[in-house]
């Protein structure tokens, strides 16, 4: 039962994480074609394509990736589904059929919040890394675009000690803290 609660807790969470980097990409206006944008897309295109064909055309024009980012609600109410169906499959639940629908949403916002969190980390550690041994990396100014606009607030908060910027640290810190409130 574990195994499959990870398994599906692994594959959902690199789907979700796909779909939502494409979103947050395309909002900042990353090419897709340098990395990660070729494997977002190789990851989400088969979704995403069709939800944007359903979209009503303004939704289409605005600034936002609504295909994506309903592609990422998409496969997290999925999650949420399936998640309960296994975990009433192997130990059966004795509540109103109502609970267990309210039950899916529930699973599918918290997967939603914790993959931003731990998806964000992922980022910011993959940047801080990169920083520090190979500078002259081409995806470093990728993960520069992508990073910049969470880290600039904290920048401003956070001094640099000893030409030391210590705004990714305190930022992974401050989101490991919400994934422990999340629980």
């Amino acid at each position: 039962m574990n195994v499959a609660l990870f398994l599906l807790d692994t594959v959902f969470f690199f789907l979700v994480a796909s779909a939502l980097l494409r979103a947050w990409m395309n909002h900042l206006r990353v090419h897709m074609s340098a990395q990660p944008g070729r494997f977002v897309i190789a990851m989400t295109d088969w979704l995403v394509r069709p939800v944007r064909r359903l979209l009503p055309s303004s939704l289409a024009k605005s600034r936002l990736d609504w295909g994506s980012l309903m592609s990422a609600a998409l496969l997290a109410l999925a999650y949420g589904g399936l998640w309960l169906m296994l975990a009433t499959t192997v130990s059966p639940v004795s509540s109103s059929s109502a609970a267990m629908l309210l039950a899916i949403p529930t699973l599918a916002i918290k997967l939603l919040l914790r993959t931003v969190l731990q998806g964000l980390m992922v980022l910011l550690l993959a940047y801080a890394v990169l920083s520090w041994v190979q500078p002259q990396s081409p995806v470093l100014e990728t993960l520069n675009q992508l990073c910049a606009p969470v880290l600039r607030p904290v920048q401003r908060i956070v001094p640099t000690i000893g030409g030391v910027d210590l705004s990714v640290l305190v930022l992974i810190i401050l989101l490991q803290v919400a994934l422990m409130l999340l629980g």
